[in-house]
């Protein structure tokens, strides 16, 4: 959802507000890293790195929008983010190849998260706000696919049976 509604910014809907910001830290970012330590528990590697990752991603993110504004640190130049962006998207790819053998539609998700990642930082390399709009789509694309995995595997859990194809 925090995908979702942050996409919804980069697609032009609305500028970023403390709904964003809000929801990037705690489900994007805390519940995320909750999550990812319940994985551990679990044994579960990939959900662990996962989890974990992205929900200290989110909480990165709304830092370096917050901590100019209180006045904590500078704020980070466009040309910076694209490389933070770059960064975790190489990571993505690497995570995206651990899904190959997972469902279809947790690939898929993996795979519009890399491209979710790269589209930002090449808008921020060239100043462009059309890709920053396809970048909000495709994001958009994305947060839908993951809340659509999850219900497809929260329902098969509680129901027993697969209503939702993932």
């Amino acid at each position: 959802m925090t995908t979702v509604l942050l996409n919804l910014h980069n697609a032009g809907f609305f500028p970023v507000r403390s709904m964003i910001m809000a929801m990037g830290i705690f489900y994007g970012g805390i519940s995320q890293v909750i999550a990812g330590v319940i994985e551990y528990k679990k044994g579960n590697t990939f959900g662990t790195l996962a989890f974990t990752s992205y929900g200290f991603f989110w909480t990165a993110l709304v830092a370096t929008w917050m901590l100019p504004r209180f006045g904590l640190a500078e704020a980070t130049p466009t040309a910076y983010m694209s490389w933070f962006l770059m960064i975790w998207a190489v990571f993505s790819i690497f995570m995206t190849i651990g899904t190959i053998k997972s469902s279809k539609v947790l690939t898929f998700g993996f795979v519009t998260l890399d491209i979710l990642f790269i589209l930002p930082a090449v808008r921020d390399w060239m100043g462009s706000t059309l890709i920053g709009h396809i970048a909000g789509w495709e994001g958009i694309v994305c947060g839908l696919a993951a809340i659509y995995l999850a219900m497809a595997e929260m329902l098969e859990e509680k129901l027993g049976l697969r209503l939702l194809p993932f």
